[in-house]
C-alpha cells in the first residue's frame, strides 16, 4: 500500500539492476580508472606534418604589427590611383572657395566706405552694445567695440553658397533697404564650370554664367509708417519729407542683354526700345515714355555708364513685377531700382564702376524730387496698368463662375440621386425616359440654332 501511495505522489522508483550479459551496450555505471593513459605511443615527432595547399603569394608568419613583412607595394595599387585624385579634388575645392571668398572680400572693402556713408547699418549685425559688454568694459567702450564689429568686412558679408555672397544695408532716407548679391564662378568645381560654359555655347536660352554684382534698392514710396513704424515719430515726424513718386518702367541696358531681359522680365516687356544719342553705342534705353527718359537720363548717369564700360549690364527703375501677374495682389506697385554689374578680374580696382554704384544708391532721392510727370505723359502708362488689372479681374471672375457652375451641377446631381433613391423601379424608368426626351430636345434645339 505504501509503494502505491508513493507512486501516486512521484515517489522515487527503485533502481533496477543492469542486465548481465548484454554485450551490445557499454556499461557506464562504473567509475573511470584514476590512472592516466600512457602517452608514450604518441609523440609530436611521430605526427605527420600538415602539407600546405598552396604556396603562391604566401609570406612567412610574423607578428601582427610587422605589416611591412607580410605586405608589399602591389597590395596598394588601387589606393595609389585613388589617393592622388582625391587630393586633387580637395585641393581644387579649397583653392576655389578661398579665391571666391578673397574676391568677395575685396569687393566689400572697395564698396564698404560708400555704403557706410549712405546707410546707418551695413551687414546683418546691428551696431548695438550687448549687456555683457557694457557690464564688463563700460558703455563707451562697449559701444565702440560694437561699431568696430559691425564695420568688419567679415561681418558685413554672408556666404550663402561657395559661389554666392550676400549683404544688406538699411537706415537711409527714401530707401527701406538694399539687397546686394555677388555671384562668382564655380572655381571649386572645374567640371561643373566647364559644363555650364559649354552649354552656353550651344543654347542661347542658357548663357554662360558671368561673375556679377546685383543690387536692388527698395524705396519707401510713402510707406514709412508700414515698413518702419518707429520712423519719424515724435518731434521728427514733421521733418520727414514726402517720398512718393510716379510709377513707371525705365531701364538702360547693354545691347547683349536686351533680348534676354525682355523675354525674362514682364516689366521690361511693357517698354519700347530706343537708342539714345548721348549714351554709348553698346547701350540702349527701354522706357514707357520719352519724357521719363529725358528726365532720368542725366549727364551724371551718362558719364557713370560710360566710365563703367563693358562692366555695365543694366540699370532698371520699375514698379511692376518681374513675372507675369496672375492675381490682383501681384499688380500692386512695388517700386524698386536694380543695378547689375560684371565683376572685375582679381587684383583690379573698382574705380571704373564706383561712380555708377554711388549714383545707384542716391537715385531714390532723384526720383522723389523729379519723378512727378504731367498727366498727359502718364495717361498711356496708367492705361496699360488698368488693362492688365481688367484682364486679371476677368480671368478671376471666369474662374469663380466656373467654380460656381461646377458646385451647382454637383448639388443638382446629389439632389437627383436622392430623389431617384426614393422612387420605385417603375417610377425611376419613367423619370429617366422623360429626362432622355428633354435632353434630346435640347440637343436638337442647339443644332437648329447653329444651322
Amino acid at each position: 500500500m505504501a509503494d502505491f501511495v508513493k507512486g501516486l505522489f512521484g515517489g522515487q522508483k527503485p533502481v533496477q539492476a543492469p542486465v548481465v550479459g548484454d554485450d551490445d551496450f557499454a556499461d557506464f555505471a562504473g567509475a573511470p580508472s584514476p590512472v592516466p593513459a600512457s602517452l608514450d605511443g604518441f609523440t609530436t615527432a611521430s605526427a605527420q606534418p600538415a602539407s600546405a595547399t598552396s604556396t603562391v603569394g604566401q609570406f612567412p608568419y610574423t607578428a601582427w604589427y610587422r605589416v611591412w613583412e607580410r605586405t608589399s607595394i602591389n597590395d596598394f595599387k588601387t589606393e595609389m590611383y585613388i589617393l592622388p585624385f582625391m587630393l586633387l579634388v580637395v585641393g581644387l575645392h579649397l583653392w576655389g572657395t578661398r579665391t571666391n571668398r578673397r574676391k568677395a572680400t575685396g569687393w566689400m572693402k572697395a564698396h564698404a566706405p560708400i555704403l557706410q556713408q549712405e546707410f546707418a547699418q551695413v551687414g546683418y549685425i546691428r551696431p548695438h552694445a550687448t549687456a555683457d559688454d557694457v557690464s564688463a568694459m563700460g558703455l563707451m567702450q562697449a559701444t565702440e567695440k560694437a561699431k568696430l564689429d559691425a564695420m568688419s568686412v567679415e561681418n558685413m558679408l554672408r556666404e550663402k553658397k561657395a559661389d554666392e555672397y550676400m549683404t544688406y544695408a538699411t537706415g537711409r532716407l527714401n530707401v527701406a533697404f538694399v539687397d546686394l548679391k555677388l555671384t562668382l564662378a564655380k572655381r571649386y568645381n572645374p567640371l561643373m564650370r566647364a559644363g555650364e560654359s559649354l552649354i552656353g555655347l550651344f543654347f542661347d536660352s542658357m548663357p554662360a554664367p558671368e561673375e556679377r554684382m546685383e543690387a536692388t534698392s527698395y524705396v519707401f514710396d510713402g510707406r514709412e509708417a508700414q515698413i518702419a513704424p518707429t520712423f519719424g515719430k515724435g518731434e521728427e515726424k514733421k521733418n520727414v519729407p514726402r517720398s512718393t513718386f510716379d510709377g513707371f518702367v525705365f531701364a538702360v541696358v547693354h545691347k547683349d542683354l536686351m533680348k534676354r531681359l525682355r523675354d525674362d522680365r514682364y516689366d521690361l516687356s511693357l517698354t519700347a526700345t530706343k537708342d539714345h544719342a548721348k549714351l554709348p553705342i553698346w547701350t540702349t534705353v527701354m522706357t514707357e515714355n520719352a519724357e521719363i527718359t529725358e528726365a532720368l537720363l542725366t549727364p551724371e548717369l551718362i558719364k557713370a555708364i560710360t566710365e563703367a564700360g563693358d562692366r555695365f549690364e543694366a540699370l532698371v527703375v520699375s514698379d511692376q513685377p518681374m513675372d507675369q501677374p496672375k492675381k490682383l495682389d501681384d499688380t500692386v506697385p512695388k517700386k524698386r531700382i536694380s543695378l547689375s554689374l560684371k565683376l572685375l578680374p582679381s587684383g583690379d580696382s573698382y574705380t571704373s564702376t564706383l561712380p555708377l554704384f554711388t549714383y545707384f544708391l542716391r537715385m531714390p532721392d532723384q526720383l522723389v524730387s523729379i519723378g512727378h510727370f504731367r498727366p498727359e505723359a502718364m495717361r498711356r502708362i496708367k492705361q496699360t496698368r488698368e488693362e492688365q488689372i481688367a484682364r486679371i479681374r476677368k480671368l478671376d471672375d471666369d474662374e469663380k463662375a466656373e467654380e460656381r457652375k461646377l458646385k451647382g451641377d454637383k448639388e443638382k446631381k446629389e439632389k437627383r440621386d436622392q430623389m431617384l433613391g426614393r422612387m420605385s423601379a417603375e417610377e425611376q424608368r419613367k423619370y429617366l425616359e422623360k429626362e432622355r426626351e428633354r435632353e434630346g430636345k435640347r440637343r436638337n434645339k442647339k443644332s437648329t440654332v447653329k444651322a
